[in-house]
């Protein structure tokens, strides 16, 4: 982990310059917590800087033919002149979830981190308000920035139908998408959803 990875504004796992870590769990505190440290880490390792990453970022949406977008920032942080849409995030959704590993990660309550030098142990608990709450619910990402507002990439799960719903920019992103997890479910399957007048806010931090 470098000093520069170690020192990544908003949400953070809480590692320190020179911690070695796996890149597993670099990619789960990533996932389940949006920690920007293990996102930078990561991304670094993988290919030196930050930008070069977002070099990668960038040729992966063309060939998942995500037209409407454009990374500016490894981690998301808002910058001028990055962009998507939400047919692009499906599209990038439902390539992610084709990924074993993935998909093993964003159903995971929370993820334990060891580092590899020390032993040092972090924590982070899925921000996902829907995991265990909602009939199904397995992922997939949430996301915050000031320019983006709220915004969610949520996935369920009923039998042999997988729903995937997208929402930006709002600040009613849970019950918004459990009634149209609902609605796709009922249109689906023809049963009424059993969670429909759950309530769902926002996780405890």
């Amino acid at each position: 982990v470098s000093k520069q990875a170690s020192a990544a504004n908003g949400t953070r796992l809480g590692l320190r310059a020179g911690d070695r870590v796996a890149i597993r769990d670099l990619l789960a505190a990533m996932l389940v917590r949006s920690a920007n440290d293990a996102c930078l880490a990561l991304a670094e390792h993988l290919s030196g800087s930050g930008a070069k990453f977002t070099e990668r970022m960038n040729a992966l949406a063309l060939r998942l033919k995500m037209a409407d977008t454009r990374f500016a920032d490894p981690c998301g942080f808002d910058q001028p002149g990055q962009h998507t849409t939400a047919a692009d995030l499906l599209r990038l959704a439902r390539a992610a979830l084709s990924e074993p590993a993935i998909l093993d990660i964003v159903e995971q309550d929370h993820v334990r981190v060891v580092t590899r030098n020390g032993g040092r142990t972090m924590s982070a608990r899925n921000t996902n308000a829907l995991l265990g709450r909602y009939e199904g619910a397995f992922g997939l990402k949430t996301g915050y920035t000031r320019q983006a507002g709220p915004s969610l990439i949520a996935a369920a799960r009923r039998g042999d139908t997988t729903v995937i719903v997208v929402i930006l920019g709002s600040r009613q992103r849970w019950p918004v998408t459990v009634a149209l997890l609902d609605q796709a479910f009922e249109k689906m399957t023809g049963y009424p959803s059993v969670r429909s007048r759950t309530v769902i806010g926002e996780p405890d931090s």
